[in-house]
């Protein structure tokens, strides 16, 4: 299933909310995240910053944390990918 403009449009909102709620906690290790899009097939792309672009857990915190977090707030998100590290949920 394709995702037109307005339902990417809604999904970047709720993608993005999903990662202000889990900001705090790369924050408080030194990192953060970026939404870069949302494909029409459903591909979230996000871009990790500071410590998490080295930290040995960052294919961790992409499948329990992030890739969870936004498929739960956007069931319409079919996988994850990290556009800076080659990891993909």
């Amino acid at each position: 299933m394709r995702l037109t403009r307005e339902q990417r449009d809604s999904v970047t909102l709720r993608a993005q909310q999903a990662l202000n709620d889990l900001r705090p906690f790369l924050e408080a290790d030194g990192g953060d995240i970026s939404l870069e899009e949302i494909t029409a097939d459903g591909i979230a792309r996000v871009k990790l910053h500071g410590a998490c672009c080295g930290c040995a857990m960052s294919h961790m915190t992409m499948k329990a944390g992030v890739e969870e977090a936004l498929k739960r707030a956007s069931p319409e998100i079919r996988s994850v990918e990290a556009v800076n590290l080659g990891v993909v949920a």
